[in-house]
């Protein structure tokens, strides 16, 4: 009988890969095996054991932001999120994507023709979080003279004005 590898915790698997069945939670709950006293269920992001802090990892990336800003204004094809963002390799696009998906945060359409065309849109969740994110990114962009300038004089040992 060949076993199957379980994958160490956190580890991120290629889409399609099948959790193995200790992995799975029950409806409604944490998995059996571990007890619901050992996960940071209460969505603590301050601790280390928090599933959060995967989730915050992938929203706060460069990549990750900028993705889902982008999706704000409705459904894009890769080529066009490729555009989009200026400096993104598809490589990094196409694994942000990945990981967005799976995080239930975009959608991905694939229509049946020929060649497929594909189309990401943000999920209702991902909605809900492009608002909060649009106020980041509008922040920065007010922000970022005085911040350049800030770092300008840390840089030169002056104090700020």
């Amino acid at each position: 009988m060949n076993a199957v590898p379980t994958p160490r915790p956190g580890a991120l698997q290629p889409p399609g890969a099948l959790a193995p069945p200790e992995a799975v939670p029950p409806p409604g709950g944490a998995p059996s095996s571990v007890a619901p006293s050992s996960v940071a269920a209460d969505g603590d992001a301050f601790r280390g054991d928090c599933p959060g802090r995967t989730v915050l990892d992938h929203v706060t990336s460069r990549w990750g932001v900028l993705i889902l800003a982008s999706l704000r204004a409705g459904p894009l094809r890769f080529y066009e999120l490729r555009d989009r963002i200026g400096g993104i390799s598809e490589k990094m696009l196409s694994q942000n994507l990945r990981v967005l998906v799976r995080d239930g945060l975009v959608d991905r359409e694939v229509e049946p023709t020929v060649p497929p065309k594909v189309s990401y849109a943000l999920t209702s969740l991902g909605r809900e979080l492009s608002d909060p994110l649009q106020s980041l990114i509008d922040w920065i962009a007010t922000r970022t003279p005085q911040i350049v300038a800030a770092q300008r004089c840390h840089d030169l040992g002056t104090p700020e004005s």
